[in-house]
């Protein structure tokens, strides 16, 4: 990813490089869509408009949309669950936690084995 300095050098190079959007992108290994779309937002608005906007959307409504579920597929999904369930139990261990407080627990007895 490059910064918004990197990118105003490019576009001022192109300038003055007196090659076409797509020729030149093509020279420096860019997408021409992308670099048309840099020097759109540079046109409008300078070196700023030039930051890159990646991962910076926060609130509601960001994110992928949850898919509504019918009962049918809610049902399949807690089977799924349990048959897991059950493969862990029968190879000897629990999981209890989730995320990064998850551990897995033994629960056969060290003597059995």
């Amino acid at each position: 990813m490059r910064t918004k300095e990197e990118k105003e050098k490019l576009i001022l190079e192109f300038y003055e490089s007196g090659l076409g959007y797509k020729t030149y992108s093509k020279t420096r290994g860019i997408n021409y869509s992308t670099f048309f779309s840099w020097l759109k937002k540079y046109h409008k608005n300078g070196i700023e408009g030039l930051k890159s906007e990646t991962g910076l959307k926060s609130g509601k409504g960001v994110g992928r949309p949850k898919k509504s579920t019918t009962y049918e597929e809610e049902l399949e999904i807690k089977i799924m669950n349990l048959e897991i369930e059950n493969e862990r139990l029968k190879k000897g261990y629990l999981v209890k936690g989730g995320g990064d407080q998850k551990e897995y627990v033994t629960t056969l007895d060290k003597n059995m084995k």
